[in-house]
């Protein structure tokens, strides 16, 4: 389905207050038009040569005067009603659009910037609201007064009606031909738009980086080559604007007038009947309003064109394949999770794990070890589902996680990061996700059982204290304590504990290290460590390297294999000696 009719697809959703709008603007150009004919009759009937009737004229100039008001209180409603419908309609396809990035999959974020999603959420869907507000309403009006005009122009004179319908094909032809160069022009224009975005998201999220690394002019320098090329393409559809809009129009405005005294000057001269004044005036009130809505229509191909690429975009992302969010619910599953056979490759035939096998079994604490690369990270995202085995199987309790939602299953999963995501809002909001579920008293039962109560006790507010967005204002310490939180309140069957200790200092490790055992409690956990002091107490280690795992055991049984582990491990002993 084409851009233009899924935009009407929309329309649709909210055609009442659009159709209301439409219904008076029909009515408000139909009045506008009226006021010709009641001057052609004044003209013609009542200020004849020697005589002048008051009474008439005056009666016909109130009827005027109360047309020009109806006209004006028409086109607000109008105004009104179509401001309406154009923001309901962009207030559903935002809302659409969100709800479905809420599904796609996490590859889909990894290839493409947050500034540019951002900017397709944001200014393209304001460019299509446009089209409803904008572009509708001058296209409407443009299209009912012309075919008005052309009803009075053929009851005027009807030869003259139809050389001015010459104009017609003209009007169309260019903006066929406009359409196909604009087209490219706003491609780039949005895409670019897009890219800025982009870069400014990407330079405030790393400003620490680049200030620490002296790298302002070469952002600058970045930021500067998207500008520009941004500027050009704007250049080039200003240029292609202006020859369409006044310069156009004007032409052919000046040949419909030279046609339009040839053709009356011959006719006053060869017949024996003159036209009237009146008919003249009216002839030409009329030609002046056909040509100010084909101004109008010319002049919104820019704006049509920006929104149908705006749509477009905006569509592109609706069009991702999406997976719909599950409300089912599963019961909370013991956590014995099994991978048999497991390979996976994030581009095709490059493996990162390759026949992964191992047990994790209720209550047991599993950590995977090994150097950057080796697929640690990996089997994490394949146990949250974030992506499928490429081979192999994984199950929960004896079920293959891809029969179930991915919702359902996540209901019962936590996840600690190495580098927590905090919210806006407020640390206890920032536990409970404001999931109903989850009580005050939950939250702060939490906070106390992870010992964040100690951490966190300086704050003016307490557990209200305001959290900046990704808690910027919080120590690495209180982030994760808070995170720790937020996993032991929403009770996970599985939990996964993701370099959890690996960013803050030795004191607050030792009351993480506490949370750990609290949370870990009758739950299958996976921890993901490069400390590897911290899981000396580990049911099994898993260590990997380059997607295999090639040791297995208890702290003790790898250090005595003398292999892998013991290397790493007497590495990070002699580190810390020295």
């Amino acid at each position: 389905m084409s851009t233009s009719k899924r935009l009407f697809h929309y329309a649709m959703y909210f055609k009442q207050p659009i159709l209301l709008g439409l219904f008076f603007l029909t009515i408000a150009v139909f009045t506008e038009l009226v006021g010709p004919f009641i001057a052609k009759h004044i003209i013609d009937n009542y200020m004849t040569i020697g005589q002048i009737e008051i009474k008439p004229i005056a009666w016909l100039l109130i009827i005027y005067l109360a047309l020009a008001v109806a006209t004006a209180i028409l086109r607000y409603y109008m105004y009104i009603y179509l401001q309406v419908g154009a923001n309901r309609v962009v207030q559903k396809l935002r809302k659409d659009v969100f709800e479905h990035l809420q599904t796609l999959p996490i590859h889909y974020f990894d290839n493409l910037p947050a500034g540019k999603i951002v900017a397709r959420v944001t200014n393209d869907t304001e460019a299509v609201r446009n089209l409803y507000v904008q572009v509708l309403s001058n296209f409407m009006t443009s299209f009912i007064s012309i075919f008005g005009v052309y009803v009075a122009l053929f009851i005027l004179n009807w030869r003259m009606a139809l050389l001015s319908l010459t104009m017609m094909p003209v009007i169309y032809l260019w903006m066929i031909l406009y359409r196909k160069i604009a087209s490219k022009y706003n491609n780039v224009i949005r895409t670019k738009i897009a890219d800025i975005n982009g870069i400014i998201n990407e330079s405030i999220q790393g400003m620490t980086i680049i200030q620490a690394f002296r790298r302002e002019q070469q952002m600058s320098k970045e930021f500067d080559d998207m500008n520009n090329e941004h500027y050009e393409y704007q250049r080039k559809l200003l240029f292609l604007d202006s020859a369409t809009s006044f310069n156009l129009v004007n032409t052919l405005r000046l040949i419909m007038f030279t046609v339009f005294i040839f053709y009356f000057g011959m006719q006053s001269m060869t017949m024996t009947e003159v036209i009237s004044a009146g008919t003249l005036y009216a002839f030409v009130d009329y030609l002046i309003k056909l040509f100010n809505p084909i101004t109008n229509i010319v002049n919104q191909f820019s704006q049509l064109e920006r929104s149908l690429i705006a749509g477009k975009r905006v569509f592109e992302i609706l069009d991702m394949n999406g997976e719909p969010v599950s409300q089912e619910s599963l019961p909370r599953y013991q956590g014995n999770v099994v991978f048999e056979n497991v390979s996976f490759a994030y581009k095709k035939e490059e493996y990162v794990l390759k026949n992964v096998s191992f047990e994790a079994h209720q209550g047991e604490t599993i950590a995977l070890v090994g150097h950057t690369g080796s697929g640690k990270s990996s089997i994490m995202n394949l146990l949250f589902r974030f992506y499928d085995p490429s081979k192999g199987k994984i199950s929960i309790d004896g079920i293959d996680v891809t029969i179930v939602s991915r919702q359902s299953m996540r209901e019962h999963m936590g996840i600690v990061l190495q580098d927590p995501y905090l919210f806006t809002g407020t640390i206890a909001s920032n536990v409970s996700l404001n999931n109903p579920n989850i009580t005050r008293e939950k939250v702060e039962a939490s906070l106390k059982a992870v010992g964040a109560e100690h951490v966190l006790s300086n704050l003016p507010n307490g557990y209200d204290e305001p959290v900046i967005e990704k808690g910027s204002t919080l120590s690495s310490g209180q982030r994760q304590l808070i995170s720790f939180a937020r996993a032991l309140a929403f009770d996970p069957a599985i939990l996964i504990l993701d370099e959890a200790t690996s960013n803050i200092d030795t004191e607050t490790e030792e009351i993480i290290q506490h949370a750990m055992d609290v949370l870990k409690k009758g739950r299958t956990t996976f921890i993901i460590a490069h400390r590897l002091s911290t899981i000396k107490n580990a049911n099994r280690i898993l260590v990997l390297d380059r997607g295999v795992i090639v040791e297995r055991g208890t702290h003790d049984e790898l250090l005595a294999q003398g292999g892998v582990y013991e290397k790493m491990y007497q590495m990070q002993a002699k580190s810390l000696k020295e």
